[in-house]
C-alpha cells in the first residue's frame, strides 16, 4: 500500500474546486495508494530520472510520481486537459 501525498500546486487547485469535483477527484486519487498504475493511467515523460504518470479524472488530468523507496504516490499537477501539460 502506498501513500498517496499532493504537491502544493495540487492542493491549491482542488482547494479552488466545488466540493462535488474536488470529492471525485479526492476519491480517485486514494485509489492509486492501493494500484499505483490503474489500467487508466499512462505514462508521459521521464522528470528527472522519474517517470511520470497520467491518471484520467472525467474533463481532469491528474500527474503523479511513484516513489518506490518511500512508497509515496506523489501527485504533481491537476488540471483541465488542455492546461496540465504546461
Amino acid at each position: 500500500m502506498y501513500a498517496v501525498e499532493l504537491s502544493q500546486i495540487s492542493q491549491k487547485f482542488l482547494e479552488k474546486l466545488d466540493d462535488h469535483i474536488r470529492i471525485r477527484i479526492e476519491n480517485r486519487l486514494r485509489n492509486l495508494g492501493e494500484c499505483y498504475v490503474p489500467s487508466d493511467a499512462k505514462f508521459i515523460c521521464r522528470d528527472g530520472g522519474e517517470k511520470v504518470f497520467r491518471y484520467r479524472i472525467g474533463d481532469y488530468r491528474a500527474l503523479y510520481k511513484v516513489k518506490h523507496e518511500d512508497k509515496i504516490v506523489l501527485v504533481t499537477k491537476i488540471d483541465k486537459r488542455p492546461r496540465v501539460y504546461h
